[in-house]
């Protein structure tokens, strides 16, 4: 578990040192987004801390302060909509101390209650100019950032970078690794049902797809099962 930094005795310096020393470690993406999270909300006292991760050309809300198990890692946005995608779009950071729901750029979900919080912080994640994220910091209450509080997530924004995209790569590799798996599960699966039952590679395809909706299970698990059966037909599985 991270220990926040203690910001009312430590200097900038310290915490930046210390948000280096932790990010050093390869960790799952959300082990880091949440690491983020703890310095960034021992930093600013806030309501609210979102951060989302550019994935596909969209914005992914991938962690949050406050439990949203119903929209972390589902709601997206297009980069330029609302202030979230436009200081995506233009890698600046936003600060607005009251009403930030009047905002013209303002986007609304109504999943969130953070909606009408009433100051808003977004600052741009990057990583080699290439943008990674978004971190949005909410108060309920009108709240002026300073300078320095803006300077300071940014700074982090800058350092954290590398490290979320790191992890996002290592989450899109593995999902790709499973995928090309399955896919190889399933080609031979459409290989014996095509021996077996003298069909076409189209109407093996179309078999598994149908037991896989019958039996609820993902067409992977109905190819697998394909293959025990023919090891056990082999005799390949035994004790």
């Amino acid at each position: 578990m991270v220990v926040p930094p203690d910001t009312g005795s430590s200097s900038n310096i310290d915490i930046l040192h210390e948000i280096g020393s932790r990010f050093a470690a390869s960790d799952p993406l959300h082990t880091v987004l949440e690491r983020v999270l703890q310095f960034v909300t021992a930093i600013i006292q806030c309501d609210s801390c979102f951060i989302y991760v550019l994935e596909d050309h969209a914005l992914v809300l991938r962690a949050s302060k406050n439990p949203h198990t119903d929209v972390v890692d589902r709601l997206t946005m297009r980069v330029g909509q609302g202030i979230t995608g436009w200081v995506a779009e233009h890698r600046q950071p936003v600060a607005i101390a009251r009403e930030a729901f009047e905002d013209p750029r303002f986007q609304v979900f109504n999943e969130l209650p953070e909606d009408r919080y009433e100051a808003f912080l977004s600052v741009p994640v990057l990583c080699r100019g290439r943008l990674v994220g978004v971190i949005n910091v909410q108060h309920r209450r009108p709240r002026e950032h300073t300078r320095a509080e803006i300077q300071l997530i940014s700074t982090i924004g800058f350092l954290v970078g590398a490290e979320m995209e790191l992890a996002r790569l290592e989450v899109e590799n593995s999902e790709l690794a499973e995928r090309l798996e399955t896919r190889k599960v399933v080609e031979r699966a459409k290989g014996i049902l095509q021996r077996d039952l003298g069909i076409t590679e189209e109407e093996a395809y179309l078999a598994i797809q149908r037991q896989s909706r019958q039996r609820r299970k993902s067409k992977r698990e109905i190819a697998e099962a394909i293959l025990i059966g023919e090891e056990l037909r082999r005799g390949k599985v035994g004790p």
